[in-house]
């Protein structure tokens, strides 16, 4: 099966030294990105010789990417892009959408205008994303604009189980994102849950984020090859 370095190649001289965190990121946005399909194998030798990264460098992003939820290692076959079964995908969407209506009911409202203010630049910056087309930055800003989101929900513990699930979607994400009317929807509900906020419609609110979440979920489930 191929491997990242055959479909994504990077000059090492263009990624040397990089830290656990940076091979993290670099991974995730080729998972996300479809660079990298599930059960693609991710093999060290060329890790390293991608990032020019020392082995324990590689092994611990690896490590960090399995805790995440993208990555799943298995006896002599090393490390893989997760794949999900059409059930698993059904559960993990099932406690997402648990997760963020429960959030959303604890948004403070009226929200701080502080945070409104930081929500409504973050959205800026996204929908500048998607009219240039930059997935890398729509997927980095739309990451960013929930995490901002239900960080106002007040209950620190909810937010971070928010934010591991969600890293927890990441294999799934790519039917939708490298699907332009998908990212078009996104950015008008990013705007729709804005206007939720401003108008302290709570239900409104609540129903905008139960439905956010049903593209990315549906369009993987699509592909899926029959059981």
């Amino acid at each position: 099966m191929p491997v990242a370095t055959k479909r994504n190649p990077t000059s090492p001289a263009a990624e040397q030294s990089l830290s656990v965190a940076a091979v993290v990121d670099r991974v995730e946005e080729d998972i996300v990105l479809g660079r990298l399909h599930p059960r693609e194998r991710l093999i060290e030798d060329q890790l390293m010789e991608r990032f020019g990264a020392k082995r324990h460098v590689i092994r611990r992003a690896l490590l960090d990417l399995e805790k995440l939820g993208v990555v799943e290692r298995t006896p002599n076959r090393g490390a893989q892009v997760l794949s999900y079964t059409a059930e698993t995908v059904q559960q993990l969407y099932e406690v997402r959408t648990l997760l963020e209506t429960a959030a959303a009911a604890l948004i403070p409202m009226p929200m701080p205008p502080a945070a409104l203010a930081e929500l409504m630049n973050i959205q800026a910056r996204h929908e500048e994303a998607v009219h240039k087309g930059d997935l890398k930055m729509v997927f980095r800003r739309n990451i960013a604009f929930h995490r901002a989101l239900f960080a106002t929900c007040g209950n620190p513990y909810l937010t971070a189980t928010i934010n591991e699930y969600s890293h927890r979607a990441h294999v799934v994400r790519f039917h939708s994102l490298s699907h332009r009317p998908s990212l078009l929807r996104a950015r008008n509900e990013h705007r729709a849950i804005i206007a939720a906020i401003k108008a302290r419609n709570r239900k409104a609110l609540i129903e905008l984020c139960r439905e956010h979440l049903i593209p990315s979920r549906d369009a993987y489930l699509k592909r899926l090859p029959p059981e």
